[in-house]
């Protein structure tokens, strides 16, 4: 029996063989409570008695706290995590009913353990063992513990918020390095060759990513006199490199197990699935018809007008719908094609209305569709049928798989990351507008500039990050800042002229950060003309015709966008741009009732708090000025009327005056 008390994932031991945790002065507390979070949550009393709230979301509350305990955490950002998608004051009521719950059921076990404020949540840990936390640092040691960190850590919990997704999987990223480090010490310990063969393998388990241990790996099972199995592992190496991470493994490793050829046969040479990945593989099915009525015509020109249309999404590779619908027509159904990806759907006409229905599926495991959505429309005419359709879904695919790709590249090893990979990483980053966050993905995207000199996307998202940093008055020097993001927005359209999000980016950097608006307005067009379904092409184009007085066309191209992408996963930014068309017709009222929705969409995002401010000083409403005001300037405490006279990009004097004006009756100075 094991040696190592308190921490296997069934023990219903009584605590006080699991043993203490340390109290304040650093003295043993007895354990009176045993949270599990390593696999499935599990939450128990000192007497076996499961303790385990039946929501999710208070488990998910309490994982939160557990993890950071016993530091203090904002209600926001709680709320935050798990509400994401509600007003401010509903998610703070459904944290506020989750704490209960969580207080109900731990009952007399859990007094003392949530200690909370107005603002804040912590976990009191005195007297709490909580396995994520204790388990870690045993894991060099004990080879049980490192066996138990390699469960995924609250296993039950996915998908409860995209928000809770992205925090979990970083979590996650963070044990499985703290079990990598560990592993990979116990393999620098390994004393002889029948250990190093089984450090080895426990590594790979764990990331099967780390090339060097491959090699470790491939020498000892040949120094064992076992070339087969050394040849063995030099497959595996090639399979995983070439259906994990789409690349194949160095030259080195290469020459390595060339130099063991000899007495084994050469082994199949293994293909990799495809080369150097910088977008999601998609291809579109040629579109099922439903009754007798309906026009094939429609079905087939519907998908090519989609792939057309997706086509001018730089990061996609789009796989020709005839080659897909041949593909589909053989045994295998296309798994040749190596999609990532594929939209179908089907086309019925019933009289004059056409219904169009369409579903995207993810073809990685577990196969999935992942997005589905019905059109009714007139059949009069079709081509401009077909033009409708495919702008909608092509401007709601777009940014549904780049989620999605982020996603699954938060959670793939950090380890050989190509600029892609650290592409998509970055960009949730960036939009959670979480200072440390966002930090990191500055680095990400300077570590994809340098590894890809040639990789136009990523220089465009350097550069939109810099737009960030002015935005939220994360700046050290503005000058600086200004000056390298004009050179990576021009770096990326240098790049690739032909891609809209460069030429839109670069476009938004000449208006908002350099107040070049005239310049800005002739790269949207331009940008607009190469994707007219791109939805930041038509947001940021209306904030330019703004800021150089053209109020009424700028809604015109908002609600474009608005039509578009109707519940863009941006939308907290992109909606965001109709306060200022319409601050600057002087609709304050309307400026109050849209701020209120955007920033309830993200809490910590600026730049609609500048907006509502000015206007909630024209209409005199100085508590809720004032409210306002303390938010904003809790995220940027240095905002000021000389600061936002500096930043305004307006270009008519009398639509600056009324921004600044109206700033001023609400209190900035």
């Amino acid at each position: 029996m094991s040696d190592l008390t308190g921490i296997e994932m069934q023990d219903r031991r009584p605590f006080a063989e699991v043993g203490p945790s340390v109290g304040r002065a650093g003295t043993p507390t007895p354990a009176r409570l045993r949270v599990t979070m390593l696999g499935r949550m599990d939450v128990r009393a000192v007497t076996g008695e499961s303790l385990v709230p039946r929501s999710r979301k208070t488990r998910a509350v309490l994982g939160v706290l557990a993890m950071d305990a016993p530091t203090p955490i904002s209600r926001q950002r709680l709320a935050e995590l798990l509400w994401s998608r509600r007003g401010e004051d509903q998610a703070r009521g459904s944290l506020r009913q989750a704490l209960h719950e969580l207080q109900d059921v731990l009952g007399e076990w859990g007094r003392g353990l949530i200690v909370a404020t107005r603002e804040t949540v912590a976990i009191n840990t005195e007297g709490v063992w909580i396995d994520a936390r204790e388990v870690p640092a045993m894991a060099r040691d004990r080879l049980e513990a490192l066996n138990l960190l390699q469960a995924d850590l609250l296993a039950d919990l996915d998908g409860l918020d995209a928000a809770f997704d992205i925090w979990l999987a970083e979590q996650r990223r963070r044990l499985r390095d703290v079990a990598l480090d560990a592993a990979t010490a116990r393999l620098a310990a390994a004393g002889n060759v029948e250990q190093r063969v089984q450090e080895a393998r426990r590594v790979l388990a764990i990331d099967p990513a780390q090339e060097p241990v491959w090699r470790i790996l491939i020498r000892a099972e040949a120094e064992r006199g076992d070339r087969g199995t050394a040849f063995a592992a030099w497959e595996e190496c090639r399979r995983i490199f070439a259906e994990r991470f789409r690349s194949a493994p160095s030259p080195e490793t290469s020459a390595l197990a060339e130099s063991l050829r000899g007495e084994v046969a050469a082994p199949v040479q293994v293909t990799p699935r495809r080369g150097s990945i910088r977008g999601a593989r998609l291809g579109v099915v040629p579109l099922r018809l439903i009754g007798g009525g309906t026009d094939a015509d429609v079905s087939l020109g519907l998908a090519g007008e989609i792939t057309a249309a997706l086509a001018r999404f730089r990061w996609l590779v789009l796989v020709d719908s005839s080659s897909v619908a041949a593909a589909e027509r053989q045994p295998g159904g296309g798994e040749e094609l190596g999609l990532d990806f594929s939209l179908s759907g089907s086309v019925q006409r019933s009289g004059d209305r056409v219904r169009v229905t369409l579903r995207l599926t993810d073809h990685r495991p577990p196969e999935s569709v992942v997005w589905a959505e019905r059109f009714d429309r007139d059949a009069g005419d079709i081509l401009a049928l077909q033009d409708e359709i495919a702008a909608e879904v092509v401007a709601r695919v777009d940014p549904e798989i780049l989620l999605i790709e982020a996603n699954r590249a938060v959670a793939r090893p950090h380890v050989h990351a190509n600029a892609y990979d650290l592409l998509l990483r970055a960009i949730p980053a960036i939009y959670r507008l979480d200072r440390q966050s966002y930090e990191l993905a500055g680095r990400m995207l300077d570590e994809a500039t340098r590894l890809e000199p040639d990789y136009a996307p990523a220089f465009a998202w350097h550069a939109y990050w810099h737009l960030f940093l002015v935005g939220q008055g994360w700046a050290q020097n503005d000058g600086d800042v200004l000056a390298k993001s004009e050179e990576l927005a021009s770096r990326a359209v240098a790049l690739d002229p032909s891609d809209a999000q460069a030429l839109t980016v670069l476009g938004h950097v000449r208006a908002f950060l350099h107040h070049r608006v005239a310049e800005a307005v002739t790269l949207y067009d331009r940008a607009l003309a190469l994707n007219p379904n791109l939805p930041m092409a038509w947001v940021f184009s209306a904030l330019a015709l703004s800021y150089r007085g053209q109020h009424a066309e700028a809604l015109t191209r908002w609600e474009r966008y608005k039509r578009l992408a109707p519940l863009h996963p941006h939308a907290f930014f992109f909606d965001a741009a109709r306060l200022v068309p319409l601050l600057l017709l002087h609709r304050h009222a309307d400026v109050d009732a849209d701020a209120r929705r955007v920033t309830a969409l993200h809490a910590g995002f600026t730049f609609p708090y500048k907006a509502w401010l000015s206007a909630l000083g024209h209409l005199g409403r100085r508590e809720q000025a004032a409210e306002v005001r303390a938010r904003l300037l809790a995220i940027e405490p240095d905002f000021t009327l000389a600061k936002a006279r500096e930043r305004a990009p307006m270009r008519v004097p009398a639509d600056l005056d009324h921004y600044l004006g109206g700033l001023r009756r609400a209190g900035i100075s």
